[in-house]
């Protein structure tokens, strides 16, 4: 029974990584779109950036609420139903001539993407014990980082056959679709749903509890709010990197230098390996102290990304290097940020902690986007973006610091927060 459970507690986690393998196909493919789109609907880069704004915030949004709606409902219907609609949306923006009709699409194809992550993060908490949380997100954040590898490796392989803008919302996504009919298929949301005793289980409490009461919980925890902001500022340094360094390795005219398109494949390739990275080092060389790996991160990040700036670009194969470390550093320590909501908050609240602790990531990676656009479009040099990426970084260090005072304030242990609900 132990062996078959263990196998099962296995291919839980990778039918979801293989399901989330495949979501970032349905938006991080924005980014090597934009130049195509502002050169053919005739828009500067101020207003290209307004628009991955837009599906940020709608992300953002749907974070706040799904990852409420993760401790109640299926995970299953839940990621399954955002991959289906991702899909659609993705397809009627290849079809659109207008910029506020691809503004609005592209809003709603960032709720639909955000049905997935805190719903996939509550089943894997559901399936694996404390002992091993950390090196379950830490696949579980690989996944998402080899989504960005696998959208890169599509995109640049569709432009290099010469396809338009409009075939990159078109093809990638039909990889999600079968993905995602896949994990229906297969997943279940915990282990009572295929015969076993559900080993993370307490006493009912968890489905009495009200959704109000659910924020209510999360929002009496000083050191996670911290916690959530320095997620913020991570996911902004992400995101800057993730939409913009295609933009300035595409340059004038990419085919003059087409080493640079896999220069910038490279970024998301360093970031499922810090992913992975970063969750097994949080267990075992930094003893389950998940701050100390996040600080770590994100100052080697903020160097990084400093140094982008400061050495020349023309040699490709010191920018690859780069590439490949800031990518390592800036995406690794996500996969030490999840497993904190259940250590801070308790299991019971672990949907809404992460989607509470996502939906501050994206509403600063969506406030970030147009900031970027419009500060290239002012100092005309795309360079520029690194040295703000280094400063978000720092920033990020600063507020996960704070979280790790106000936590040793509070005693290092999580509370009850059933007694808050009582």
């Amino acid at each position: 029974m132990q062996s078959s459970f263990r196998g099962q507690q296995w291919k839980m986690l990778l039918v979801t990584m293989f399901c989330y393998l495949f979501f970032y196909t349905g938006r991080h493919n924005f980014g090597w779109a934009a130049k195509g789109m502002a050169t053919s609907l005739n828009v500067s880069y101020s207003y290209i950036g307004w628009i991955s704004f837009s599906m940020l915030l709608g992300y953002a949004i749907g974070q706040f609420i799904n990852g409420n709606l993760a401790d109640r409902l299926s995970a299953r219907v839940m990621v399954t139903t955002g991959a289906y609609l991702s899909v659609l949306t993705n397809i009627a923006v290849s079809y659109s001539d207008s910029i506020t009709t691809i503004m609005i699409l592209w809003a709603l194809n960032g709720y639909f993407q955000s049905m997935a992550w805190a719903p996939g993060g509550k089943l894997i908490s559901n399936w694996w014990n404390e002992a091993e949380l950390g090196k379950a997100f830490g696949f579980y954040t690989m996944a998402a980082g080899l989504s960005s590898v696998l959208t890169y490796l599509l995109s640049i392989v569709l432009l290099q056959q010469g396809m338009e803008w409009r075939m990159l919302f078109r093809l990638p996504v039909l990889f999600l679709l079968v993905a995602a009919t896949i994990f229906l298929m297969i997943v279940r949301d915990k282990p009572s749903d295929a015969g076993f005793i559900d080993p993370v289980k307490k006493d009912g409490t968890s489905e009495k509890i009200s959704w109000l009461t659910r924020y209510r919980v999360v929002l009496s925890y000083p050191h996670f709010l911290l916690t959530s902001f320095a997620f913020g500022f991570e996911s902004m340094a992400r995101y800057g990197l993730i939409f913009w360094v295609p933009v300035h390795y595409l340059g004038k005219n990419w085919k003059d230098n087409p080493g640079n398109l896999w220069v910038t494949f490279l970024l998301p390739v360093g970031m499922a390996a810090g992913a992975l990275s970063f969750g097994m080092l949080s267990d075992s060389l930094f003893k389950k102290n998940r701050i100390h790996s996040i600080r770590f991160g994100m100052l080697m990040s903020a160097l990084m990304a400093l140094l982008v700036y400061v050495l020349p670009a023309n040699n490709l194969l010191l920018a690859g290097f780069l590439m490949l470390s800031v990518g390592f550093f800036v995406y690794g320590p996500q996969s030490c940020f999840w497993p904190l909501s259940p250590e801070m908050l308790g299991r019971d609240y672990t949907g809404t902690g992460i989607g509470f602790m996502n939906m501050f990531g994206y509403v600063f990676a969506a406030l970030g986007e147009p900031l970027f656009g419009f500060i290239i479009d002012w100092v005309g040099n795309t360079n520029i973006i690194f040295v703000f990426i280094s400063g978000i970084c720092l920033l990020s260090v600063f507020m996960i610091s704070l979280a790790k005072r106000s936590w040793n304030a509070s005693g290092s242990v999580v509370s009850q927060p059933e007694a808050l609900s009582s």
